[in-house]
């Protein structure tokens, strides 16, 4: 299950990478990993001048993220549950 944990931990501090790590998703590793770039940038490039705009996509990526490692650790455990089997 240390496979579905770390899949899980890639994935919340950089989407997609969870996925090549645990061969999932194949197709949309590569578009999550470019999308969560263009959003980090985004959210450190608003921080000075648009304070008010940045605790609203810290949220937002932040939540993100979550989603995107309880998806990892989903399909990962179900891999290795299937494979067990």
């Amino acid at each position: 299950m240390w496979k579905a944990y770390l899949a899980a931990l890639f994935n919340f501090f950089f989407p997609g990478l969870g996925y090549f790590f645990a061969r999932a998703r194949r197709m949309l590793a590569p578009a999550f990993l470019i999308g969560a770039a263009g959003l980090t940038y985004v959210e450190l490039s608003i921080k000075e001048p648009l304070p008010q705009l940045y605790w609203i996509m810290f949220a937002s990526v932040f939540v993100m993220n979550i989603a995107f490692a309880v998806d990892a650790y989903r399909v990962t455990a179900r891999e290795q549950r299937e494979a067990a089997a």
